[in-house]
């Protein structure tokens, strides 16, 4: 019913890879109108057509789009939209996966989330809906978040998505082999040094 729509998600977000099981539940979920997910988790997951955060420069006055500073700022956030594929809206701002080539493709994709100053987060965390809970957890009214955690693992598990575990302390670290800041800050260098400003 919807693999058309889960394609064109693929092309759109994540340059046609195949989409991991948990984010093809949520994404069918809100598709469907169900809110129980995005209650939980927090996130709104992106429509056909939504510019990715990364490219986006509509905010911008022509004056700075002008520019040079932000220009170099601009291509440097274009190339890190080659790599950071985020999905939905969410958590500081957006969220996603970390896929660069440099890191090791026999693991789960990393978690990664851009927030609105332009600040890359890691996610603990398998898979989206695992870093997406474990971000969640802190703002629950459970002020303990590895209780917190345990009880959205339960409720998600009860929707039919569970997670590989219901444990916080248990949550795997990203571990990034590339450090998406450092590679924003390098990209963003070596722009301004094509335009001249170094």
């Amino acid at each position: 019913m919807y693999d058309e729509r889960l394609a064109e998600f693929s092309r759109d977000r994540l340059d046609g890879r195949p989409i991991p099981d948990d984010l093809r539940v949520l994404l069918m979920a809100q598709w469907e109108g169900r809110t129980d997910f995005a209650h939980l988790l927090h996130l709104e997951f992106f429509e056909a057509g939504e510019v990715h955060p990364l490219l986006d420069t509509s905010y911008l006055s022509e004056k700075e789009l002008a520019d040079p500073e932000m220009q170099a700022v601009n291509a440097a956030a274009a190339e890190m939209a080659t790599y950071v594929k985020l999905v939905a809206k969410g958590g500081k701002g957006w969220i996603g996966y970390w896929l660069h080539p440099d890191e090791p493709a026999d693991r789960a994709w990393q978690l990664i989330e851009l927030d609105t100053e332009f600040t890359f987060w890691d996610l603990a965390g398998l898979t989206l809906a695992e870093g997406s809970a474990a971000e969640q957890a802190s703002y629950q009214d459970e002020p303990d978040e590895r209780i917190a955690f345990t009880q959205l693992a339960a409720e998600l598990a009860e929707l039919g998505l569970p997670l590989s575990t219901q444990d916080y302390d248990a949550l795997k670290d990203t571990e990034y082999v590339v450090s998406p800041e450092k590679l924003m800050e390098e990209l963003t260098e070596a722009e301004r040094e094509k335009r001249g400003l170094r």
